[in-house]
């Protein structure tokens, strides 16, 4: 099992552009989708964490203007992302 410094070291190995990338956009899709994965997964168990939910909220909010803006500005870029991760939008 993995700690969550090598999970996150894993998720940025797998998603960025180029040897030294830590914060494109495909990056931080990847960390928050893995965030908000494991948060709903709390919910399912606790559901009326209402801090949690709020932050969770928050998340996907910022997950979904960074889709955006990746669409806008590089569509295949986005396609691969979004089956890569399994996102619905």
């Amino acid at each position: 099992m993995l700690n969550k410094a090598e999970k996150k070291t894993k998720i940025i190995s797998d998603n960025r552009r180029h040897d030294r990338d830590t914060g494109s956009v495909e990056v931080q899709v990847a960390l928050l989708t893995t965030k908000i994965n494991d948060l709903t997964a709390h919910l399912k168990t606790h559901a009326k964490d209402f801090h949690s939910r709020q932050g969770l909220f928050k998340m996907v909010g910022n997950r979904r203007r960074l889709l955006t803006y990746l669409e806008k500005n590089n569509p295949t870029a986005y396609t691969n992302l979004i089956k890569k991760l399994k996102i619905r939008k």
